[in-house]
């Protein structure tokens, strides 16, 4: 993050769900030369680990046993690709924390085995709860994971509209902007602890795609929060605050430009990697539409074998194709291209 920030770029983080949409993810920042964030949602984990799983609200099984997976796969695939890459997991509300409670499970019984953790890092999302509030649970969280080298990323300022659950696009648009003093409260609190943290404030942020002008971003608010962070500080550092960008789907380049300007290290990438990834499905099966209708029989002849054409192999790499063009431009359009 330290070196993103010094040399003016971010890092993407792409959703997975899958061993197919990792390898999306790894292709693309091989082919990029970048490094890149790997990240699971609470649902995405569930779903990686089998929408056949139980997960109750009191342990969060499917979702922990899935984000677990997916940390230990990426593990193990990575170096393949030779990149590097950071495995995170998204956002996590108040009333998911059983399943924050089990990663970290996970990430201190692998620190005693192998010195590291398993994840790389975590993010807390208490937006919903007062700032005093989230704070403090993003404190005691932090001082448990400082003593294994986490990294922790919080959100303060709610992002609106609605992923993977949560549904934000009713809130009152004064919540979607985060004030420089918040920021300061958060810095003091969680640099006493360790410095291995960063912060996604609210400037307008919204999830989802919507039509251009719907979504009113003001990315020249971050350049106000490292102002006052810096005069409290009385720092010689432009940028002492590592942001984080969520709910960039659909905005301009001169946008992200500027919230790369104004310190933002990590940019959120979810909803353009999901229809990059269905567009390849989708076209292969338009495309193909009279060689999948029976096993048997298609336009070259009645007794002519579809097997090649429905065998998941080949219709399912038509999806790695699309993400991982999607996943190319957003390290482009971030600046992380050609950085290994």
């Amino acid at each position: 993050m330290e070196h993103a920030r010094e040399n003016g770029y971010a890092i993407p983080a792409f959703n997975v769900t899958s061993s197919s949409t990792v390898i999306a993810a790894l292709e693309g920042a091989r082919d990029s030369k970048a490094p890149v964030i790997l990240q699971v949602s609470q649902g995405g984990a569930a779903f990686f680990g089998g929408k056949g799983l139980k997960n109750s609200a009191e342990k969060q099984e499917a979702s922990v046993a899935g984000a677990t997976a997916a940390a230990h796969y990426v593990r193990a695939i990575a170096p393949a690709y030779g990149v590097p890459v950071i495995m995170h997991s998204d956002h996590c509300a108040k009333k998911l924390l059983p399943w924050f409670d089990g990663m970290l499970d996970a990430d201190e019984k692998y620190f005693k085995e192998h010195g590291e953790p398993l994840f790389s890092s975590h993010m807390l999302d208490l937006s919903e709860e007062s700032k005093e509030e989230n704070i403090e649970i993003c404190a005691k969280y932090f001082t448990r994971m400082a003593k294994i080298d986490l990294w922790l990323e919080m959100e303060i300022g709610i992002t609106g509209g609605e992923e993977d659950g949560v549904d934000n696009t009713g809130v009152d648009n004064n919540s979607l902007y985060t004030q420089p003093e918040d920021i300061w409260d958060i810095y003091k609190a969680l640099s006493a602890i360790s410095p291995m943290f960063s912060i996604a404030a609210g400037f307008g942020n919204v999830h989802g795609v919507y039509k251009p002008g719907n979504v009113k971003l003001r990315p020249e608010l971050l350049e106000k929060h490292q102002a006052y962070a810096k005069e409290q500080l009385k720092s010689d550092n432009n940028k002492p605050v590592f942001l984080v960008f969520h709910g960039g789907s659909g905005s301009t380049k001169d946008e992200i430009t500027q919230a790369v300007k104004a310190g933002v290290v990590k940019m959120n990438i979810d909803t353009d990697t999901q229809w990059g990834y269905m567009i390849g499905f989708r076209d292969y099966f338009k495309k193909n539409a009279g060689y999948l209708e029976t096993q048997v029989g298609n336009p070259d002849g009645a007794d002519k074998p579809n097997k090649k054409y429905y065998d998941p192999r080949v219709w399912c790499r038509k999806g790695e194709e699309t993400m991982k063009a999607r996943v190319q431009e957003g390290l482009k359009d971030l600046l992380t291209e050609n950085r290994l």
